[in-house]
């Protein structure tokens, strides 16, 4: 990717834009990125909004903070532009946030049993923040709440930002010094890519994912359970109460989590089923056909009234689809109330408490080596 140098101008305070031009024949005069002031921290830290936006006037707009997506706007089938992820106005509310709106999650995304893990031999205690006894998303200082250095360009594919954050040796009970970098791309196809990548000094675990809350009504008032969704996945893992996998596969045909034909969210969700009402709703990992570590078609999710489509694409062996079963209550974007399930989470990802299941994909990062992830939501109407 080509980085764009003299071509970045002021305007005003804390603001910068890459202008419409014709001086690098492969950007599109609408596509730009503009730098606002999105908040200070207690300490006077600023915290940024970068605002990509495509030809189209698709927009995808991401804090610093937490590598946040704060908003993505698309249009529908009526050529209405809406936001279609749940969020907050103001930077105090994301850093008081307790669901991971729009975050990247890690190190390691979703649970690890009791915050333990053995790796060469050697045992290690992550910090406990779910519900007492297990670790979850990374921990109490994961990659969703912490300052990430941001770099915004426009490169071939449309405009990008690159952003980079270095997670300690010892940090959250985790083993090496990480550098991690996420790479948001807006493509003219209406694709928002997500690109990570991490290195480490000592052997560690590493397991990021996306945690947006779709909506793609535009209207938070509604709930996603007429959405319907695809999962290209014949198998999931089961949980136990505390929502850690028994280490098995089972089977999704016949059950209320066969999603491999779409059909609403809401059609099954509150049947007498023991792994939905463990976890009031759906909040877990299938397991994607075809997994070779390339990317493929994942889930689609479609809104009839809107005609707004999701496709996800990821070279991930999982993905943890999660209907919004604890938002209820929630003060959001606009004063809104989020109702229960008024979003859907779908996490590309390796498999929960996988340092614990050896016969579940590896998560293991080596010195030398470099984790690669790509994932794609592309939006589309129908």
């Amino acid at each position: 990717m080509s980085e764009i140098n003299g071509n970045i101008q002021r305007r005003g305070p804390g603001s910068l834009l890459v202008p419409e031009t014709n001086s690098y024949p492969t950007i599109r005069k609408r596509q730009m990125i503009e730098q606002t002031l999105f908040g200070k921290l207690s300490d006077g830290r600023e915290i940024f909004l970068y605002s990509l936006r495509n030809e189209a006037e698709t927009e995808v707009h991401i804090i610093n903070y937490g590598a946040i997506v704060k908003n993505i706007f698309v249009r529908d089938k009526k050529d209405k532009i809406e936001d279609v992820v749940l969020g907050y106005d103001t930077l105090k509310d994301y850093i008081n946030d307790n669901s991971y709106f729009g975050a990247i999650v890690g190190r390691y995304g979703n649970r690890i049993a009791k915050g333990k893990f053995q790796l060469d031999g050697k045992e290690y205690n992550l910090v406990i923040n779910d519900g007492g006894e297990n670790h979850l998303h990374g921990g109490k200082t994961g990659f969703y709440n912490v300052i990430w250095r941001a770099e915004p360009y426009v490169d071939e594919s449309g405009p990008c930002l690159k952003l980079t954050y270095v997670s300690r040796d010892g940090e959250q009970g985790y083993p090496g010094t990480l550098s991690m970098v996420i790479i948001y791309t807006l493509t003219e196809e209406n694709e928002l890519i997500i690109n990570y990548e991490g290195k480490t000094d000592k052997p560690t675990i590493l397991n990021p994912t996306h945690h947006s809350y779709f909506n793609l009504t535009g209207d938070f008032t509604k709930t996603i359970l007429n959405h319907e969704l695809q999962i290209d996945a014949d198998k999931f893992t089961p949980v136990d109460e505390l929502r850690i996998p028994t280490g098995e596969l089972c089977d999704a045909k016949g059950t209320p989590m066969d999603f491999t034909t779409p059909h609403p969210v809401g059609l099954y969700i509150d049947k007498e089923d023991e792994q939905l009402k463990g976890a009031k709703g759906y909040d877990h990992n299938w397991v994607l056909n075809n997994y070779n570590s390339r990317i493929r078609k994942a889930a689609s999710v479609y809104d009839l009234v809107s005609g707004r489509l999701l496709e996800v694409f990821t070279n991930q062996p999982g993905l943890q689809f999660y209907s919004g079963n604890f938002l209820d209550g929630i003060k959001g974007k606009k004063g809104i109330i989020y109702k229960n399930r008024s979003g859907l989470c779908l996490e590309a990802q390796h498999f929960p408490d996988s340092p614990n299941n050896p016969e579940f994909p590896s998560v293991m990062l080596k010195p030398g080596e470099t984790y690669r992830q790509k994932t794609i939501y592309k939006f589309s109407v129908k």
